[in-house]
């Protein structure tokens, strides 16, 4: 089998064509992973923020889910 050279530039235009093709075709998959990772950064946000806050029991959290607060 013998091989072909392909130039820097050729390849980096292959690459580019197949990455924006597969994006096109699996438009559901990138969303998916983009709102992944919104919500792990958010969350991750949210945790470094209660670390700063005074904590609270249990029971004043269930109280407030249900409406007892």
């Amino acid at each position: 089998m013998s091989e072909t050279p392909i130039s820097k530039e050729a390849l980096e235009q292959a690459l580019k064509e197949a990455l924006v093709e597969t994006l096109s075709e699996q438009q559901d998959l990138l969303r998916a992973l983009v709102a992944e990772v919104l919500e792990d950064l958010v969350l991750g946000e949210a945790m470094r923020e209660g670390e700063a806050t005074e904590e609270v029991s249990r029971e004043r959290i269930f109280d407030l889910l249900e409406g007892r607060a």
